[in-house]
């Protein structure tokens, strides 16, 4: 049997698949943690860029207020970019999709490089909405294109890339943040242009790889040229097997045209695949692990661990997290399937929190018990990057078929954006409201997913878009399926 490195090396798969990662999901990644180091010179730069041109020192609600903006921006920006999807993709394809999404993203790198040359923080406010316009159009199409590339034994391990590309942008956001590297009050402006060299290079290389074969197919109906993506993609051969599982897929569209967002909520038949991903994208948002990349430094603070340790700390959460990414795609996905890592991650994870919450109260009690806590967090992290977060985005690609893709990728971008920017701005208060408990808040959503994952999520692997969309109809709450709830109707 081939090795997995020789199936990506055939053809121009695995190039494509990095090319596709540094202009999507590294974006966001990057753009999660990589405001976070230079947000002291952020502010300052904003007192005196007020100062220089008022002659006088704003009021410090002044700087909240314009800080809190430039933060809150990029959600709002990602939030657009969400609703977006459906037309520029169906309207560029998923290539020149994310393309167009690249340029954006340049475009907003030069607005912020020159931004602290003019003295403008509306300019540094300008270029978060644009990055997280791109980043909203990118990461979707990023997974999307993904899913379409990928013959069905490797669509897990192919789609897990993804969250492997956002967890590596985390990481060089924390490393080019450190005052070793970037982190100085003189570059903060080239630390947040740092992933626009990656967006760079997609769109120079993008040009020249293959266009999504299931795209092609499907969506404009060119079998031909179908077929040579295919084959530019992974080798020669002539793909009977994926033609023909695309032309039941077509056949099924055929007998239910392609859907707006709206049409797609209306439609009982996509109703589990919708709830599904939803309380999945739900129970990642709010498991607590926005918290750890967002006020890691506070919480290992607050745990005891030594101010100048921490850091090393936060850089090896990153590393953890890559690490797991990758060795789930290469070991765990396709064998142990979807459902395992789910339901086994979010219990593990749920008893994580709750181990937390107890070493954060007794930590003054040993010297030792600090270092139990940050051990627990990067167990967290591990559980997490190795099941519900690197699991999700495959998921999502298997559950919709062709026609429905679109807007379900609208709708469910639409849900993580809003949760995103509400989460920004509700997350301080909860953690100053409930201190060290608001991590037993993040077990019960844990609970939450492993309670609806056990029972009630299907396993994906190793079956087709259609067969998957026909187990999610059989799901049954009190003993009644969606079929029979159908048959019932049809018999009325």
């Amino acid at each position: 049997m081939e090795t997995l490195l020789q199936q990506l090396t055939h053809g121009s798969a695995l190039i494509l698949i990095i090319v596709l990662g540094i202009g999507g999901t590294f974006q966001h990644g990057y753009h999660i943690t990589g405001l976070s180091s230079p947000s002291p010179y952020i502010q300052r730069f904003i007192n005196s860029s007020w100062y220089h041109r008022y002659e006088e020192p704003p009021p410090p609600q002044t700087i909240t207020m314009i800080w809190s903006l430039i933060v809150s921006m990029y959600a709002v920006g990602g939030l657009f970019g969400a609703v977006g999807v459906r037309f520029i993709s169906g309207m560029l394809g998923r290539k020149r999709a994310m393309i167009s999404s690249s340029l954006v993203a340049i475009a907003a790198g030069g607005i912020m490089l020159t931004s602290k040359g003019a003295k403008s923080y509306e300019m540094i406010i300008v270029a978060r909405i644009l990055y997280g316009c791109s980043a909203g159009v990118g990461t979707s199409i990023h997974v999307m294109y993904l899913g379409e590339i990928s013959p069905r034994t490797l669509r897990g391990v192919v789609t897990l890339t993804s969250a492997t590309f956002a967890s590596l942008g985390k990481l060089s956001g924390q490393f080019f943040g450190l005052s070793e590297i970037l982190g100085r009050e003189e570059l903060w402006n080239i630390v947040l242009c740092v992933p626009t060299f990656f967006a760079v290079i997609q769109v120079i290389a993008l040009p020249f790889l293959p266009e999504s074969p299931r795209y092609l197919f499907i969506e404009r109906g060119d079998d031909e040229g179908c077929k040579k993506a295919l084959q530019r993609l992974w080798g020669e051969g002539d793909y009977k097997q994926e033609m023909d599982e695309m032309l039941v897929e077509q056949a099924a569209i055929e007998a239910a045209p392609p859907k707006s967002p709206l049409q797609l909520l209306r439609d009982g038949t996509n109703r589990w695949q919708l709830i599904t991903m939803s309380v999945i994208y739900f129970c990642n948002q709010l498991s607590g692990a926005s918290a750890i990349s967002t006020f890691s430094f506070d919480i290992f603070l607050k745990a005891g661990i030594p101010r100048d340790k921490i850091r090393y700390l936060t850089l090896g959460l990153g590393v953890s997290e890559i690490i797991t990414s990758v060795t789930c795609g290469l070991l765990l996905i396709e064998r142990t399937g979807r459902r395992s890592l789910f339901w086994g991650g979010y219990g593990i994870m749920s008893s994580i929190w709750v181990l937390v919450t107890v070493t954060l109260n007794v930590g003054g009690s040993s010297y030792w018990v600090p270092y139990i806590t940050a051990s627990l967090i990067i167990l967290f992290i591990i559980f997490f990057s190795g099941g519900p977060s690197g699991a999700a985005s495959t998921l999502n690609s298997e559950v919709f078929i062709q026609s429905n893709r679109l807007a379900a990728f609208v709708l469910l971008g639409i849900q993580r954006w809003v949760i995103f920017a509400m989460l920004g701005l509700a997350l301080p208060f909860l953690i100053n409201a409930l201190d060290s408990y608001c991590f037993l808040l993040f077990a019960c959503m844990c609970m939450l997913g492993f309670l609806y994952t056990f029972f009630l999520l299907p396993e994906t692997k190793g079956k087709t878009l259609v067969e998957i969309s026909e187990e999610f109809k059989a799901i049954s709450v009190c003993g009644k399926s969606f079929l029979e709830e159908k048959r019932v109707e049809t018999k009325l």
